[in-house]
């Protein structure tokens, strides 16, 4: 009854009463029952059990999935690592992997040992746009019936923790446009950037045309997928599309550009992840309203830290000239 009441309200369970072969059993127990009542993956759910956060989500960066891979970086195992898999198809972009990636995305969001993530490509691409193949037969009724895309901007719209796109390669296309659906995008030298879907009779589809117009402005966006520009990594970065290019001093460069993605995200991982998830649903906001609309979620977001016992903490401690404790709470 304790198991079953901790599953449906998410809520830490101490145990500490029962043998611990009788937890793990009565667990299992549970986790294979779970997916029929809630109707998700029990892997990466951290609050249930004395196994730690780090623990389960450890499990699940263990999940063999056919077109990405998962791991846990960062010294605490506190960064969530997406890697696109399909080096021959230069990590093309089809529905599998927006499945996958959105998959391994929520598991992520609901760890609590998770703090930020990153999302890169095996290879010598990013992701080199949408698979040509499985896109080429479609016709308006499927588009229009499937809302062929939607699930990358729904997906990745409802992660709470960042993201960061560690972009090593070609960004064409869907990889471009990923890359900017992200909230922080680095880029290694290698990087190239462009929407060239009119050369293949469409506009883009998930958000190019919205963002890059956000990102570089209006003239450098219009060249850009009206006569299929592409951007190098500094051109990314003179324009904003890119907060930085990681040249590596030494170092392969798309292993200087993971390690700088893992810093970025520990660095993140050092604050209050609840007062992280207002700053960025703050910022994401400011993408989509007006300044008044805009300063006015900012204030409401603000007044709402002052719920959180971090933000007693943190306050405290500056008074205290300490460093400050955070409990994500």
């Amino acid at each position: 009854g304790r198991l079953a009441r901790c599953w449906a309200e998410k809520e830490p369970l101490g145990c500490t009463h029962l043998p611990s072969a009788m937890i793990r059993s009565r667990v299992r127990h549970w986790a294979s029952l779970r997916p029929r009542l809630w109707g998700d993956s029990v892997t990466n759910q951290a609050c249930w059990c004395p196994w730690t956060a780090k623990q389960t989500a450890r499990s699940f960066a263990a999940t063999a999935y056919s077109s990405i891979l998962t791991e846990l970086k960062g010294d605490h195992g506190n960064v969530g690592l997406i890697t696109l898999n399909r080096p021959k198809q230069l990590n093309a972009l089809n529905k599998e992997v927006c499945d996958e990636v959105i998959s391994a995305l929520q598991h992520f969001d609901r760890s609590s040992g998770v703090k930020a993530m990153i999302i890169t490509g095996q290879g010598k691409a990013f992701a080199a746009g949408a698979d040509i193949k499985e896109m080429a037969p479609v016709t308006f009724k499927d588009a229009v019936t499937t809302q062929m895309l939607a699930g990358w901007e729904v997906g990745i719209k409802a992660i709470q923790k960042p993201i960061v796109a560690a972009v090593n390669g070609y960004a064409l296309g869907g990889g471009c446009e990923l890359a900017m659906m992200c909230d922080i995008a680095i880029a290694s030298p290698r990087a190239l950037f462009g929407q060239p879907e009119l050369t293949l009779g469409v506009i883009p589809g998930m958000g190019g045309t919205q963002r890059m117009l956000r990102a570089v402005g209006k003239s450098l966006a219009m060249e850009v997928i009206l006569t299929d520009r592409r951007l190098d990594a500094y051109e990314a970065l003179q324009a904003g599309l890119v907060s930085k290019v990681v040249e590596g001093n030494g170092e392969e460069p798309e292993d200087a550009l993971l390690q700088e993605a893992i810093r970025i995200c520990s660095k993140i991982g050092t604050f209050s992840a609840p007062a992280v998830a207002l700053a960025k649903r703050a910022l994401r906001k400011a993408e989509e309203v007006g300044l008044s609309e805009g300063l006015d979620i900012e204030r409401q977001l603000f007044h709402a830290g002052f719920s959180l016992n971090d933000q007693k903490e943190g306050m405290a401690a500056f008074l205290e000239k300490r460093p400050a404790q955070f409990t994500d709470s």
